[in-house]
């Protein structure tokens, strides 16, 4: 049984930052590849593309099909004039409320207020609706600048003047033609403000083989949002407060998870936001069904998880909740012991970095 840790220095480690991923590697499959295997406590080091040798006929793959929109908006208040010669404001976009109404962050939040607008590259407008000090968050409506750009949706105008948002500890700019790369193969929905970055390992003819040798891959969606990377900052964990993150599950998708369920299959998650919208989905319904909505989950030691058997994820940010996910799906020491082994075989960490798959008993 995986012992209980309610401390945040429980989950911390010691990584220097020539260890964090600065850039994607040219061919996505290819990164390193940790297996660790619980039932005989056994680990290996590959390649990504050898996650074949580890994968079953039968097994089922789910893997998250949420696309990272350019969420980062970069303007300067309007004057009554309408001329954007204010103080600068970045607004970053978390969740769609609306379809022109988006819950964000504003950098200075302070300067902006209720009624203000924002300009945005001459092409789009931020309109201060609602804001919460408290946690730091506001609403705005989006609108374009100019009447004659009024028939393009928001989410077209976000297309062309956002920035694609990279995590703080990544200080490499993509370029619009790397971008993709921050993308998984399968993207279909947009909606997240950062990848699910176990995805980027996939490559389309990888699935294609894993397809060949009898492994059927289920797509869910959860929109990455301030929920998973938002900093922990309570000393005592069961005190953190998750943001909650919009999910849908396919009816095809849970059709073939239960079946794999009744017939002793396994069900192995790409990435712990896949693990996240099954196992909330649980949690909330006794079972995986069709299913949408806000999921607030918050997994750490001890858990006892309901529906993955397997995990492939990447090496996460010391005292994260994402850390805390998989202590809770190994053991916490165990983990700990396989990133130190990890730092030694000079594994890269993080968002661009390798990869590892947790196989459970």
């Amino acid at each position: 049984m995986n012992p209980e840790f309610k401390n945040l220095s429980d989950f911390d480690y010691e990584l220097p930052e020539s260890f964090i991923a600065q850039t994607p590697l040219k061919k996505r499959d290819e990164s390193k590849f940790m297996v660790y295997d619980e039932a005989t406590d056994t680990t290996e080091i590959r390649r990504f593309y050898n996650v074949l040798d580890y994968l079953r006929a039968g097994d089922v793959v789910v893997v998250n099909n949420t696309r990272v929109i350019p969420a980062r908006l970069e303007g300067h208040k309007i004057s009554q004039s309408g001329e954007a010669d204010g103080a600068k404001i970045e607004v970053f976009l978390l969740k769609k409320i609306e379809l022109d109404v988006y819950e964000v962050l504003c950098k200075p939040l302070k300067k902006f207020k209720i009624g203000d607008k924002v300009l945005v590259a001459n092409k789009l407008v931020c309109e201060m609706l609602f804001k919460d000090a408290e946690s730091g968050t506001a609403r705005v409506r989006l609108s374009a600048a100019r009447s004659g750009a009024e028939f393009k949706s928001a989410e077209e105008l976000i297309d062309e003047v956002g920035v694609l948002p990279l995590p703080h500890y990544i200080r490499e700019t993509l370029s619009k033609r790397d971008s993709e790369r921050y993308q998984t193969v399968y993207n279909k929905i947009k909606g997240s403000v950062a990848a699910p970055t176990a995805g980027l390992h996939w490559t389309s003819e990888l699935i294609e083989k894993a397809k060949q040798k009898g492994v059927i891959f289920c797509e869910v969606l959860l929109n990455v949002g301030l929920g998973t990377f938002r900093p922990v900052s309570e000393e005592i964990i069961t005190n953190h407060k998750m943001h909650s993150e919009y999910f849908e599950i396919p009816e095809a998708a849970a059709a073939e998870i239960n079946r794999a369920r009744r017939e002793n299959r396994r069900i192995v998650c790409v990435g712990t936001t896949s693990l996240r919208t099954l196992e909330g989905a649980f949690a909330k319904f006794g079972e995986v069904r069709a299913c949408s909505g806000e999921t607030d989950i918050f997994i750490y030691p001890p858990y006892n998880f309901k529906v993955a058997d397997a995990l492939i994820t990447n090496f996460h940010l010391p005292k994260s909740t994402l850390i805390m996910l998989v202590s809770a799906f190994i053991n916490r020491d165990k983990i700990l012991e396989l990133y130190e082994l990890a730092k030694r075989e000079s594994f890269r960490f993080f968002s661009f970095g390798d990869a590892m798959m947790l196989i459970k008993k």
